[in-house]
């Protein structure tokens, strides 16, 4: 099956050898965002907004791909301090809609950037 790189100037540019999203058939796979300005490319301030910024950038990207958030069927979150879970939850809430995608929540050492919160996806357009 083709891969077919999906690219907006809506999200962060790419700061590594990596696409933002990968399109195979039906599956889209969005790479991991952080909480960068994609005008400025600088990491914004504190945790809600970084998560709010992280949710912005994977709507960007997936509307690029032909979907939107609701179109995600798995989220995987990484946070450098689970006590931030609850504010997860919280603004996901405001950008998804039930049936929620299925999700992993995991605690990491280190983000790129000093990044509090990653978030990578996978969503489907079939």
């Amino acid at each position: 099956m083709p891969r077919s790189p999906i690219h907006t100037d809506n999200a962060p540019q790419a700061i590594g050898t990596y696409s933002q999203a990968l399109r195979v058939g039906d599956t889209v796979y969005l790479s991991g965002q952080i909480g960068l300005d994609p005008k400025t490319m600088r990491l914004v301030d504190g945790i809600a907004a970084q998560i709010e910024q992280v949710l912005m950038n994977l709507k960007a990207v997936s509307q690029a791909a032909g979907g939107s958030l609701q179109s995600v069927v798995k989220l995987t979150v990484y946070l450098t301090d689970l006590e931030h879970f609850p504010i997860v939850n919280e603004l996901m809430a405001q950008y998804l809609q039930v049936p929620y995608p299925a999700r992993a929540v995991v605690q990491v050492s280190r983000l790129p950037r000093e990044a509090l919160v990653e978030i990578d996806a996978i969503m489907s357009l079939a």
